[in-house]
């Protein structure tokens, strides 16, 4: 997919995500990781660490070498977006306590993706 069709898609659900309440926080956390991998893939596309026909769906799915080789183009946006993958798991599948925490948590990590991606891309957000 293209930079800016990434850029579109990150934005139209972060947009429907600031409709949530602090109740909703499984759907926090989905919206949190899914414009978290456009975010990730505009900032991948924009460093020449991937084609854009060839996105990252979830960290947890990369090869360990293609997980290393991406973690060299940047960790941090990785390594943020593993940690909202992580939240998943416990408390949208799960029913562990915190899970409006875990969600704030979400949405702090997704703003620091987008942050990373939009000087990756030499952008701002609409």
């Amino acid at each position: 997919m293209k930079r800016d069709s990434h850029k579109e898609k990150a934005l139209r659900i972060e947009r429907s995500l600031a409709k949530c309440g602090p109740d909703d926080f499984e759907i926090r956390i989905e919206a949190a990781m899914l414009a978290g991998t456009h975010w990730l893939n505009l900032a991948l596309h924009a460093m020449g660490a991937t084609r854009d026909d060839q996105d990252v769906l979830h960290t947890y799915m990369l090869t360990v070498n293609e997980y290393r080789r991406l973690s060299v183009a940047d960790a941090r946006l990785i390594g943020l977006l593993s940690e909202i993958e992580d939240l998943r798991p416990l408390y949208v599948r799960g029913d562990v306590p915190g899970g409006r925490e875990m969600a704030d948590r979400a949405g702090g990590r997704l703003a620091q993706i987008r942050a990373i991606a939009l000087a990756a891309a030499g952008t701002a957000a609409r």
